[in-house]
């Protein structure tokens, strides 16, 4: 196989002349991977693709770990996570956007950021295209960091940032929560769908990519708290909950973001120490499914906050 790559709006690239069928050398697979590194978001289309491809093409890049709830998860292929609109689930994912009902509708985050420990990256794969809504949005802040000016990265050198876990969006400090109101069924506490209670977790405002050593701006908007210990950096508590605003508002720049709209046959894989991502959700009633397969973190990029 040759592979081309074609840049994506704003960031990413889609592969073109790959083949999920046919047999994957070392060589493709170790351009494969160069090509994840450099560009953090992936797109492949028009693949024939089944759980055992998906599976066997996820191993390219990392080991592969399970998602912690297990109702999620496929009985027959442990390792995918089916995420699933239309259906009885729905309920304690629907929520009101300015008088709008949408079902499963995610913010700008990483990965299990919350717990210190982000996975690697992950492909998702389109089993049932949704007939309205259901785009995925990514965001490159590799590029969001370099398009900062000298002084606020010099500040960022300084700084770490805390994000606190919560099932409730109108707790989480930066979202946008105008015209947000949630629904009857959505949940209050982690253990309302299974989850434990997580700690606080800290990572550096400005953070290096393990691999690359590129350098990745650490802010994305859910579950961001505040600066740790801002004094240290000569700021005052004011000025860095300013700080995290601008910051957020950076991020939410349409210039580093890249919305796909699934097709059946399509396949993406980012690069979650590099590329947050949201969901814009679906209308109640439309059918959406997506398999997706968790690559590892193997890296602990941030710590957990327990008696500092």
């Amino acid at each position: 196989m040759t592979l081309t790559v074609k840049p994506l709006d704003n960031i990413g690239v889609e592969v073109q002349g790959f083949d999920i069928t046919q047999h994957w050398d070392d060589e493709l697979q170790q351009q494969l991977r160069a090509l994840w590194y450099e560009h953090g978001v992936l797109v492949f289309r028009n693949q024939a693709i089944t759980p055992e491809r998906q599976i066997a093409f996820s191993l390219i890049f990392g080991e592969l770990e399970l998602h912690p709830l297990k109702a999620t998860l496929s009985d027959e292929y442990p390792e995918l996570f089916e995420l699933e609109s239309g259906g009885d689930k729905d309920k304690s994912m629907t929520a009101f956007y300015k008088g709008e009902t949408i079902v499963g509708r995610l913010d700008w985050h990483l990965d299990l950021h919350y717990t210190g420990k982000p996975n690697h990256g992950a492909v998702l794969t389109a089993v049932e295209v949704a007939g309205e809504g259901g785009l995925t949005g990514f965001g490159d802040l590799a590029k969001a960091y370099d398009a900062l000016d000298a002084d606020t990265k010099a500040l960022l050198d300084k700084l770490e940032v805390a994000y606190a876990f919560s099932m409730q969006r109108r707790h989480m400090r930066y979202v946008d929560l105008e015209g947000y109101e949630p629904g009857p069924h959505s949940p209050r506490k982690p253990s309302d769908v299974k989850f434990p209670d997580f700690p606080e977790s800290v990572y550096p405002a400005a953070m290096t990519h393990p691999i690359t050593g590129i350098k990745v701006l650490g802010i994305v908007e859910q579950f961001l708290d505040r600066v740790v210990t801002p004094y240290k950096a000569g700021l005052s508590n004011d000025e860095s909950i300013e700080l995290l605003e601008r910051l957020v508002a950076h991020t939410r720049d349409p210039q580093f973001h890249y919305f796909h709209q699934w097709q059946p046959g399509d396949m993406v894989l980012w690069d979650n120490w590099r590329a947050m991502h949201c969901a814009t959700g679906t209308p109640v009633g439309v059918r959406r499914r997506i398999n997706r397969t968790t690559i590892q973190g193997d890296v602990q990029l941030g710590r957990v906050l327990l008696e500092e």
